[in-house]
């Protein structure tokens, strides 16, 4: 009773931070013509309840795609559908054909953040809880700080304020968690059809999957759950894409709205290799678009290779949860039109691993909420980004002693320092340079963040912070990177923990 006591708590906390943030300030808010992201999700529920699904999707007199088209799969749309249902009873003029373009009003903006709060009751946080709850050999105070760290972590505050297809991965997660692979297969399959983005997290998944599939051996029990894991899939998708399926146009479109590759490699300053390379390199200039994409896929696809591998070879838990981190990071530093808000999608794996690595964990978790910074400030949240931020961090400092868990075992290392001993001098203090490392950058991000909201930059260099926002955390994020792969590369609990698998 006292954990659930606790934890209930813990939500109520949690909730109340979410709702105060989301009724302080929504995108776009009366700057016509697009009126920003509060509008896009209006509009669709706009599109969806108005026209016959064969038209969500298509430039159309009533559906003028280049003002915020669906560009979500078919589970988004549904979900709109089902909200515009509900706003049709409350107001019809929220979702009138054309004429509420741009429409602003309190009562709307809060049944708009409503819905996002049920959906995160419903979806997201019971995920997050039964996740915590599942955690092995953790006290129940442990459990609790996991959650709490989890649902305080800034950046699935400020941004968006509802994390729908993160919280069907995360139940894909906690399903894997049970050895209940084919509802583990659903879950995932629903995530990648609420966001494409979701392409993230899938290599881990499968490859964690199949990896089962082989140590179980192809012969045998292997090839029975080979067979009701793809069946599984085809017949969510199948669900899923059903009314788009009455031709082959229809879902040629829809694919070409997820995957717009004529935008190029990026747009905004987003922290990744490619806008930090064109500080240097115009890589636009020099590259055909073809090109680009080309390179992006391979250098993506060579940057997450081994930590698939391993978890195909080795398939773990453990291994799954930090191949997760691995390949999203993997994804947001070197795939093809990346937007900032993408480090979320590694971020939320990294949550599930900070009962394991704390200070790392931390770390990563406050550096990707500075990487948004531009769109925080764009969006009026400097305070609450700043409030969320302390708060963020003074609770995972509390919980969990962060600076007294900078050893190489308790940074997932030792297998990796131990075949350094004797060539490396600088081991033996190796805890006060990871301390120091964390200051600085802390203290970098917190000048550069004050500088960004206070200073003008130069005439001659408007972009000059939100650039130096990006490539620093860039340089965060490739050093994050390595270190992720190390601990999956020379883990050995790896190869304990799957022979439990077999």
């Amino acid at each position: 009773m006292e954990k659930w006591s606790l934890m209930t708590i813990t939500v109520l906390l949690a909730l109340t931070v979410r709702w105060t943030v989301s009724l302080s300030s929504y995108s776009g808010a009366g700057k016509p013509p697009m009126y920003g992201d509060y509008e896009a999700q209006r509009h669709w529920q706009e599109v969806t309840y108005n026209l016959p699904i064969r038209q969500w999707y298509f430039n159309t007199s009533d559906n003028n795609l280049l003002y915020w088209g669906l560009d979500y799969p078919p589970l988004t749309a549904y979900h709109s559908l089902v909200c515009a249902y509900i706003a049709k009873l409350i107001n019809p003029d929220w979702i009138a054909l054309h004429t509420s373009r741009g429409y602003e009003s309190q009562p709307h903006k809060l049944f708009m953040r409503t819905t996002v709060i049920l959906a995160d009751l419903l979806v997201y946080i019971p995920a997050v809880i039964l996740y915590c709850f599942s955690l092995k050999e953790t006290s129940t105070k442990k459990k609790v700080s996991s959650a709490l760290c989890i649902l305080l972590y800034p950046g699935l505050i400020l941004i968006d304020h509802g994390h729908f297809h993160l919280g069907l991965a995360l139940w894909g997660v906690l399903y894997l968690s049970y050895d209940w692979d084919l509802l583990g297969s659903v879950a995932f399959c629903l995530a990648l059809n609420y966001k494409q983005m979701e392409l993230y997290h899938s290599l881990p998944f499968f490859c964690y999957l199949l990896g089962k599939c082989f140590k179980k051996g192809l012969k045998g029990k292997g090839l029975v759950l080979l067979t009701k894991i793809a069946g599984t899939v085809v017949v969510s998708f199948a669900v899923c894409w059903l009314p788009f399926c009455t031709d082959m146009e229809q879902i040629m479109q829809v694919l070409r709205r997820l995957f717009p590759i004529d935008r190029g490699l990026f747009e905004d300053k987003v922290a990744n290799i490619w806008c930090s390379l064109s500080v240097l390199i115009k890589i636009k200039n020099i590259i055909s678009p073809q090109t680009q994409l080309k390179l992006s896929f391979a250098v993506t696809f060579l940057s997450l290779l081994p930590a698939c591998i391993k978890l195909t070879a080795q398939p773990s838990l453990r291994g799954f949860k930090f191949a997760l981190v691995s390949c999203a990071l993997s994804f947001f530093l070197f795939s093809f039109q990346v937007h900032e808000k993408s480090i979320l999608l590694v971020s939320v794996p990294v949550c599930l691993i900070i009962n394991e690595i704390p200070f790392m964990a931390t770390w990563f978790l406050l550096v990707s909420t500075f990487s948004m910074l531009p769109l925080l400030l764009k969006d009026g949240l400097l305070l609450a980004y700043t409030v969320t931020m302390l708060a963020f961090l003074s609770v995972c400092t509390t919980s969990f002693s962060i600076f007294e868990k900078t050893s190489a075992e308790d940074l997932q290392l030792k297998q990796f320092s131990l075949s350094l001993k004797g060539h490396v001098s600088w081991l033996k203090s190796f805890p006060k340079i990871v301390r120091t490392l964390f200051l600085l950058s802390i203290t970098l991000m917190a000048v550069l963040s004050l500088m960004s909201a206070t200073v003008h930059p130069p005439q001659r260099l408007p972009d000059l912070f939100p650039l130096s926002v990006s490539v620093i955390s860039c340089l965060h994020f490739i050093l994050f990177l390595v270190y992720f792969n190390v601990v999956i590369l020379w883990d050995s609990k790896n190869s304990r923990s799957q022979k439990k698998i077999s």
